[in-house]
Order: structure tokens, then sequence, then C-alpha cells
């Protein structure tokens, strides 16, 4: 599975504001500095993510953006089917009738149970999830007394 730019942007903003999450709202700048994404692009994805329901956003000098849901009821699958939407990897997949390999064919079989437990995975990993990883892999690299 390859994971698009937008996708990995757009978990990168919401772990951000996870990380953050009930310390008011967070302006597209520092989110953009701090995952290295480009601001322009950035508005983008945010006005998307809003769209679907991810995150609220408020104009002016006191705004910002912050999660609309808690992390742990955001999942890694909702985020990817928002931004991507849910293409399966082979038409055979969806459309057996379009190949007429399909009813005999053992890679069908193989690449369902790939997409299956890829499915799985992002389903059941949380924006909440993957910001306690981030939290964990940065104190790793610094000393605490």
């Amino acid at each position: 599975m390859k994971v698009s730019m937008k996708v990995d942007y757009g978990v990168r903003a919401l772990v951000d504001l996870a990380e953050r999450y009930g310390g008011g709202p967070v302006q597209t700048g520092e989110i953009a500095e701090r995952q290295s994404i480009p601001e322009p692009y950035l508005d983008q994805l945010l006005t998307m993510l809003s769209k679907f329901g991810f995150i609220r956003s408020r104009r002016g000098p006191q705004g910002g953006h912050v999660l609309a849901k808690a992390p742990s009821e955001i999942s890694l699958g909702m985020v990817v089917a928002g931004l991507e939407g849910t293409a399966a990897s082979l038409d055979c997949i969806t459309e057996p009738a379009e190949c007429t390999l399909s009813n005999g064919c053992a890679q069908r079989d193989v690449w369902r149970s790939v997409e299956e437990a890829v499915y799985s995975v992002l389903s059941f990993t949380s924006i909440a999830d993957l910001a306690n990883r981030q939290k964990r892999l940065q104190s790793r690299g610094t000393y605490q007394i």
C-alpha cells in the first residue's frame, strides 16, 4: 500500500492537534512548522478535514483549529477514506465479473486478504494511538529526571 502525501500530511496535522487536544485552537502556521508541511497545502488539507468533520476551524486573531472529536474517536481508516476514498486495490475484488479469470484466480483471494488486513489495522488505529506512539518516540530521545 502506498500512502499519499495528502494522507501523510493530513494524519500528521491530526496527530499534532491530538497532542494539543483541550488546549485551545492551534494556528495553521504552528502546525506547518512543527510538521514540515507547506502552509498553503496544509490550509487546503485542513479545509478538507473540516468538511469531513474531523476538525473545527475558527478565523481571527484568537482562531485556529481544534479536533471536532476526541482523538480516540477518529480512526486512521476514517481519515484515509475521507481523504482518498475507499477504492479497492484491484478491480477484480469489487467487480469480479470484469475479469474472466476471477472465479479460479488464487491471487484474488490473497489480495482480498491483504486488503482486509490493511483495513483492519487502519480501522483499529486511532489518532490518539498515534499521538501516544509519537509521545513515546519523542521521549526516548530526551533525558528525563
